[in-house]
């Protein structure tokens, strides 16, 4: 089964009872049983929901991946991966990090005695050279958020391989339609369902999807001790996403290629992040193990934050917020927004600067984004 048909009908039969060709939401918190401890199946929802397991089910085979979990939210699964550990871990992760996950390694898990060390994955000795004895996983996102930095997962999951360490891939940014991290050597492959799956901007969620029985029950075990689970409505909304993917994607990636080429040429624009484009250093790497280079674009305002502030502000059709993956194109200051968590000084290192915006690219006529965002750079 392809792509386009597994995410319409993958773990999304037509409703049994009814004949109804949109899989049902199952509203219930509990399940009438046959005898104490004899179930038909399902027990209580934070453990098991049919539309849950329909979601999981879908998201595993778009990933290409036998066993799928979803969350409450991105960061429901990021704890979830971080359960699998004891105290006194160490994770190598990628530098340039979501600010959330950054916040909950550096901020909740260091208390409790984790070492995190932090690491441009972009030269892959680098991951080799950060191992320690008591390293037990590799944590890359590829493209990075912000700056959009290309790792070579296979380099990276080949050295977890020969060491026995796990390598856990947020897939958020380039989503299995272009990327599959499974198939390059990953253990572990993350979703905030939140961005592109849902692509709608009305969803909170996460997912986590392995090929390794023995890590799915792990994961499994602590989804329902912890009970950072979604609704059956979020679910149903994620399917419903899921459906229409591949179309857009292609016009996100569409868009975002004609854009990072009017920001290159564009006289107040001092740099710009985007794989798509011959000059970004991981530009090879993308081709390889991408379908296309993804619909988000990050750059650099040649103007101090004030100017930068004035331009955001200046835009009328994309809109000032944060998050991303959504068909309305998003806009967001990661210094002060997404990436606020981050402490002032690690922030600047890692080059997320005060003029540095992130763009996420929605699936509107590109000629009235481009006019958008010609206009409101004629403002500073």
């Amino acid at each position: 089964m392809r792509f386009d048909t597994k995410s319409i009908h993958q773990g999304q039969p037509n409703d049994p009872l009814t004949g109804a060709v949109s899989f049902p939401i199952y509203q219930t918190s509990t399940y009438q049983q046959i005898e104490p401890g004899i179930t038909k199946g399902y027990s209580y929802s934070r453990t098991e929901n049919p539309t849950r397991i329909a979601l999981e089910k879908a998201i595993a085979s778009l990933e290409n991946g036998k066993y799928g979990l979803a969350f409450s939210s991105g960061l429901g699964a990021v704890n979830t991966v971080l359960n699998l550990l004891e105290k006194n871990s160490h994770i190598i992760a990628i530098d340039d990090l979501y600010g959330g996950t950054y916040r909950i390694f550096t901020k909740l898990y260091k208390k409790f005695g984790f070492d995190f060390t932090f690491v441009d994955m972009r030269n892959v000795e680098n991951v080799r050279n950060a191992i320690k004895k008591n390293t037990k996983i590799i944590w890359l996102k590829s493209p990075t958020n912000p700056l959009l930095k290309i790792v070579d997962i296979k380099a990276c999951a080949q050295i977890g391989k020969e060491n026995g360490i796990i390598v856990v891939v947020d897939n958020t940014f380039a989503t299995p339609y272009l990327q599959k991290p499974l198939e390059l050597g990953a253990d572990i492959v993350l979703h905030s369902t939140t961005k592109y799956l849902n692509g709608h901007a009305d969803v909170i969620g996460g997912a986590l999807v392995t090929n390794s029985e023995k890590l799915y029950e792990e994961l499994k075990f602590y989804q329902n001790a912890v009970g950072a689970v979604p609704a059956p409505l979020d679910c149903f909304l994620v399917l419903r996403g899921l459906k229409t993917l591949s179309l857009r994607m292609e016009k996100h990636c569409d868009n975002a290629e004609k854009i990072a080429e009017f920001l290159l040429n564009h006289p107040k624009i001092k740099k710009v992040y985007y794989p798509g484009l011959s000059t970004h250093k991981g530009f090879h790497i993308a081709k390889r193990q991408m379908k296309r280079f993804g619909g988000m674009v990050s750059f650099e305002v040649d103007a101090d934050f004030e100017n930068t502030r004035k331009f955001l502000c200046s835009l009328k059709l994309i809109t000032l917020a944060e998050s991303l993956g959504a068909v309305k194109s998003l806009i967001c200051h990661p210094a002060s927004m997404t990436h606020a968590s981050v402490e002032p000084k690690v922030r600047i290192e890692r080059g997320i600067t005060d003029n540095l915006v992130r763009l996420s690219v929605g699936i509107e006529d590109v000629m009235d984004l481009l006019d958008d965002l010609f206009s409101a750079l004629k403002k500073i």
